[in-house]
């Protein structure tokens, strides 16, 4: 359903399987802009992609009218452009998120059916030969660059007794899957090492030893580059961002900015600037911080006179990781040690049951925020189920690139619905992919979970495919607390049906 937020009347599609096929026969045609074949290349869009490493979907005002976490930028975002309600990351962690974002493909296709890469052990998650958004938009005369947590393998420099280097060049890494620029570091801001590297050289000497922290500024030890300070690399990487658009905005040719920020993940370690800014403890200052990194980005957009110019996603790549904390406790306003607050102080996942990691919504409904001026209504919402996967699909939309059968395999086009249609090609089920590789599988009102638990952090975590299974009808039932799968025998049959056939298929597309 779409809603335009400043008018009185709402334009409701009817979602179902049946009218998906209408939807595309009827009223769901394309843009009648040029194709991008017939466009200079000026007047084909900058592209700035932000995503927040561990928001949840209740941290933003826009989403959540009762939270205390002030977020000006992200709400005006919002408001002059769509807000997506059903939209959801492709795990319910960060590594197999981003591959499916950059590659328009499930991570559960690749060897990493669970958790997340671990640097410096885990090898590069993209394959070399693998086109990724980066590689396709740059077919399109696009300069790319990703600036920010990588965190989807890297090959390392080694010294000659083969241990790694963290002071060597990179081997492999994002500048050898499409990205012309890359700075940023390799996993999480709690991983090792702590050390920007500027496309395959590292920023500094890593000649430190970072010490271990408990939460909130929960870190781990190891290496450490010799000024690297984990408090200020949100702001040196929106230095960078910034620094980018600056350089780019004047080019012929349009660019792409991947900008996956590192917070508000752990270490949760706000800018003395920003501490003490919300009621809400270093949680609601650091999501308070990612909102003003969101607005040097688009007052560079708008500094740089390319704001009507550029196509601006935000997301998250999973749920918050603070929990729904017991009301006969002391919670994170309490005591900054606590990861989790009580339902009447902030509730960091929204509605949504769970957290960061879990099979249930909390742990992979995100907010998405989709912002191009003259194309995209302002203040319009769509709630049609959507993944991150569909980025790819969206930007080869967008440049009027065909994509071949073998690349961005589960990956939709999002353009019909920005321009406020329907669906130009049905919309396969949406499958959901918990931190222990359990699945559930999204059509319409219904939620099937293969599984007999979250699959995450919630108690009973469970084990993928073990019986109990779980059917949820998240019209009425949004919280997921009453299973009907035994009053629905046959929608859950149809459901396997669909998840079997979709994972043996290799595709969704």
């Amino acid at each position: 359903m779409y809603t335009h937020m400043n008018m009185n009347q709402k334009i409701i599609f009817w979602i179902s399987s049946s009218c998906f096929l209408l939807l595309s026969l009827v009223g769901c045609q394309l843009s009648d802009q040029p194709d991008a074949s017939q466009q200079s290349l000026k007047s084909l869009p900058n592209i700035v992609f932000i995503l927040a490493d561990d928001m949840g979907y209740g941290d933003i005002g826009i989403y959540n009218p009762g939270s205390k976490i002030p977020t000006p930028f992200l709400d005006r975002l919002a408001q002059e452009g769509m807000r997506f309600t059903d939209a959801h990351s492709g795990s319910g962690v960060c590594t197999p998120t981003r591959y499916g974002l950059v590659t328009g493909r499930y991570s559960w296709r690749t060897r990493l059916k669970r958790g997340v890469l671990w640097p410096p052990d885990d090898k590069p998650l993209i394959d070399p030969e693998r086109l990724t958004v980066a590689g396709l938009l740059k077919r399109a005369d696009y300069h790319t660059a990703c600036i920010g947590k990588w965190h989807l393998g890297i090959e390392w420099g080694r010294d000659e007794q083969g241990e790694v280097d963290f002071n060597l060049p990179l081997l492999f890494g994002p500048t050898d899957v499409g990205f012309d620029e890359f700075f940023g570091i390799a996993g999480s801001l709690d991983m090792i090492p702590y050390v920007f590297y500027h496309n395959r050289t590292p920023s500094q000497e890593v000649t430190e030893v970072q010490a271990g922290l408990p939460f909130p500024r929960f870190i781990r030890e190891g290496p450490r580059g010799k000024y690297f300070d984990p408090g200020r690399a949100l702001d040196e990487l929106t230095e960078q961002a910034v620094t980018y658009i600056d350089t780019h905005a004047s080019d012929d040719s349009p660019f792409f900015l991947y900008f996956p920020l590192t917070a508000p993940h752990k270490p949760v370690w706000p800018t003395e600037r920003f501490a003490g800014r919300t009621v809400l403890g270093p949680y609601g200052d650091f999501v308070h911080q990612v909102d003003w990194t969101v607005g040097q980005v688009l007052q560079a957009l708008d500094r740089n006179g390319v704001r009507d110019n550029t196509l601006v996603f935000f997301s998250s790549d999973n749920g918050s990781y603070m929990y729904a904390w017991p009301q006969d406790e002391p919670d994170h306003t309490d005591d900054p040690g606590i990861q989790g607050f009580h339902p009447q102080a902030h509730k960091a996942n929204g509605q949504w049951r769970g957290t960061k990691a879990d099979i249930w919504e909390g742990g992979h409904r995100v907010p998405f925020i989709v912002r191009w001026p003259g194309k995209v209504e302002p203040g319009t919402q769509c709630d049609l189920t959507i993944c991150l996967t569909d980025f790819m699909a969206t930007c080869a939309e967008v440049v009027d690139l065909p994509l071949a059968e073998d690349v961005a395999e589960d990956s939709f086009s999002l353009l019909p619905l920005m321009l406020g249609k329907g669906w130009s090609v049905p919309r396969a089920p949406v499958i959901h992919h918990s931190s222990s590789g359990m699945f559930s599988l999204r059509e319409g009102k219904w939620k099937m979970v293969f599984g007999s638990g979250s699959g995450g952090r919630e108690k009973p975590v469970g084990k993928p495919f073990e019986k109990p299974y779980s059917l949820f009808d998240l019209e009425n039932d949004p919280s997921e607390r009453e299973n009907v799968i035994e009053r629905n025998p046959q929608i859950a049959e149809r459901l396997t049906k669909k998840l079997n056939s979709i994972r043996e298929k290799g595709r969704s597309r």
